[in-house]
């Protein structure tokens, strides 16, 4: 098995980062085996393409969630990895809190004994391996 699991669309909340953001999460190794896929569909073409990333990042994004890692983009340059019978890549990682999935569901009424929790501002997203409270460069 290549992957942990492959699966169609993406089970956690937008996260709204842009190229650029990506850009200033560090890479780090991810194991192949502990990822899930959010595409189901391969395009044979962009696989075997010797330029695929010119335009794009050269890592893959994978998103942290839930104690899941779920690759979000790079699906090609994984499976090639795995041709090359590689079971590692180098990836960057964005570590979603459960705040931020709370944050995300639509507006409930606020129990009596309960504060209104859509009222709280989300917390951050932070990258992996940055300090709390401290901004990206």
């Amino acid at each position: 098995m290549i992957f942990r699991a492959v699966r169609e669309g993406r089970p956690y909340p937008e996260h709204g980062l842009t190229t650029k953001d990506w850009a200033q999460i560090p890479p780090r190794p991810v194991r192949l085996d502990q990822l899930v896929t959010i595409k189901r569909n391969l395009a044979l073409d962009r696989l075997l393409a010797e330029d695929s990333t010119f335009y794009g990042d050269l890592f893959p994004h994978v998103v942290e969630y839930n104690g899941e890692l779920y690759l979000e983009d790079g699906l090609h340059r994984a499976l090639r990895a795995a041709l090359q019978q590689r079971t590692s890549i180098h990836a960057r990682v964005l570590v979603l809190p459960a705040s931020v999935a709370q944050s995300a569901q639509p507006h409930q009424a606020a129990q009596p004994d309960q504060p209104n929790q859509s009222a709280q501002s989300p917390q951050p997203v932070q990258p992996y391996g940055q300090p709390q409270g401290q901004a990206p460069r």
